[in-house]
């Protein structure tokens, strides 16, 4: 396998030639084990908001119709931090390209698969 600065300058054809069918499928099909899927939040703050999670889930009993106003708020929060995650990872990508350098097919191989996962999961719901 290449470096990644090497991949940068090399088209698809390229790529390919140079790459395992097991690293490409990281590009391709939409199936992803639970393993492979790439990160949409950091652990930390994944966690801290399945933990909110559970407390409002937990307050349904006594106080549905608070519960319910709670989980939208959650909701809509994630919501806002992940697409504040797209939108950073698209600018520095942005920067990347603006100052004329070869963004690597590694980082744009990350990208592609954390749209792809975040995309899938959207249409599994």
């Amino acid at each position: 396998m290449m470096d990644n600065e090497t991949n940068a300058g090399l088209g698809t054809a390229d790529v390919a030639r140079e790459h395992s069918p097991e690293e490409l499928r990281g590009l391709g099909g939409t199936a992803m084990k639970q393993e492979e899927r790439a990160e949409l939040l950091a652990a930390g703050a994944a966690q801290e908001l399945r933990s909110r999670w559970e407390r409002i889930q937990t307050g349904f009993v006594d106080e549905p119709r608070r519960s319910v106003q709670e989980a939208d708020a959650l909701v809509a929060e994630t919501t806002k931090q992940l697409a504040e995650s797209f939108s950073r990872e698209r600018a520095k990508l942005e920067q990347e390209w603006d100052r004329g350098d070869n963004v690597s097919t590694e980082s744009l191989r990350i990208a592609f698969r954390r749209y792809r996962s975040f995309f899938d999961r959207l249409l599994a719901m």
